[in-house]
C-alpha cells in the first residue's frame, strides 16, 4: 500500500478571511470553492501537492443537523463544536478499494468509498473519492483516505496553470503536522501497522517538552509528539486531548513559531 500527505484541515470561522493574514506571514493562499449542498466552503494553501485546506461553513445549521458517516472528517468537526483549529489530515492514494480491504483485514471500522466533488470560483468541478475508517475507541482520529479523479501529475500541472501551486516563498516546503499523543511510541506502531509507514528514530524536542516519534510519509512526515513535563503538548492534551496541533515547514528565511486561526505555525530554515 502507497500512500503520500495530500492535506491537513484546519477548520476556521471565515475561510475567506484567512487569506490575508497568511499572506502576511509569507503563505499564499487562495480561496478555494463551495461543497454545494453539505454547508462547507474551503481556502486552499498549496505546497506542491500538500497542501492546507482551511475549511468552514456557510450553513453550520446544515452541517450540525445532518446525518455523517462514522469516523468522517464532518463528524469530527461537529464532534469538537466547529472549534478552530487543525482537525483531521487526508491521505492520497491510487487504490482506495485496495486500502479499505487491508484496513477492514486489520479489524477497523471502515465506510465508503463515498463520491464527492467541488466547484471552484471558475465554475469548474473537481471530484474525488473518500474513505474513513478507524475504531471504536480511537482518542487520536485516523487519516481519511482520498483519491482523486485526476492523476498527480494531471492535478498538477493544472493548478499550476491556475496559479495555484508555484507561487509560496521560494524555499518554504511543507515539512508535516505533529500530533499532540499520550503515548508517541504506542501511536506510532499502531499507525505504521495500519498504514504501512515506516518508523523513524525519537528524539527530543525541548521547545515542545515532549519525545517525538516519527513516521515517514512522501509529502510531509507525521510527528507524534509525548509531554515530559508541562509545556505546549501537555496543555494540548488537557485542553482538547490527543489532536494534531502543529503544521510544521522548512527552508524558512527565518526560523520561529507563530499562532494563526488557533494552530501553531513552525518554520525551521
Amino acid at each position: 500500500m502507497t500512500l503520500s500527505f495530500d492535506h491537513l484541515v484546519h477548520f476556521v470561522d471565515e475561510p475567506k478571511e484567512v487569506i490575508k493574514p497568511l499572506q502576511n506571514q509569507g503563505i499564499y493562499a487562495v480561496e478555494g470553492g463551495v461543497h454545494e449542498g453539505r454547508g462547507t466552503y474551503n481556502a486552499l494553501s498549496y505546497f506542491d501537492l500538500s497542501y492546507i485546506e482551511y475549511l468552514g461553513t456557510y450553513d453550520r445549521e446544515l452541517v450540525a443537523g445532518a446525518k455523517h458517516l462514522h469516523h468522517s472528517l464532518i463528524e469530527t468537526v461537529v464532534n469538537n463544536k466547529f472549534k478552530e483549529g487543525f482537525v483531521r489530515f487526508a491521505a492520497r492514494t491510487t487504490d482506495i478499494e485496495g486500502i479499505a480491504e487491508r484496513l477492514k483485514e486489520q479489524g477497523l471500522s471502515v465506510n465508503g468509498p463515498v463520491p464527492m466533488n467541488r466547484k471552484r470560483p471558475d465554475g469548474s468541478i473537481i471530484s474525488w473519492q473518500l474513505l474513513y475508517a478507524g475504531e471504536g475507541n480511537d482518542s487520536l482520529q485516523l487519516p481519511f483516505i482520498i483519491q482523486w479523479d485526476d492523476n498527480d501529475d494531471a492535478r498538477r500541472q493544472e493548478q499550476i496553470e491556475k496559479g495555484v501551486i508555484g507561487n509560496q516563498p521560494e524555499k518554504l516546503e511543507f515539512a508535516g503536522v505533529t500530533f499532540a499523543v499520550i503515548d508517541a511510541e504506542k501511536t506510532a506502531e499502531k499507525w505504521s501497522r495500519y498504514l504501512g509507514l515506516e518508523v523513524a528514530e525519537a528524539y527530543v524536542d525541548p521547545e515542545l517538552n515532549a519525545i517525538v516519534q516519527v513516521l515517514t510519509l512522501a509529502g510531509g512526515d507525521l510527528y507524534f509528539a509525548s509531554p515530559i513535563g508541562d509545556g505546549v503538548v501537555a496543555k494540548v492534551l488537557a485542553e482538547q486531548g490527543e489532536f494534531p496541533f502543529q503544521v510544521n515547514f522548512s527552508g524558512a528565511k527565518e526560523p520561529g513559531t507563530i499562532g494563526l486561526f488557533n494552530g501553531r505555525y513552525h518554520f525551521e530554515k
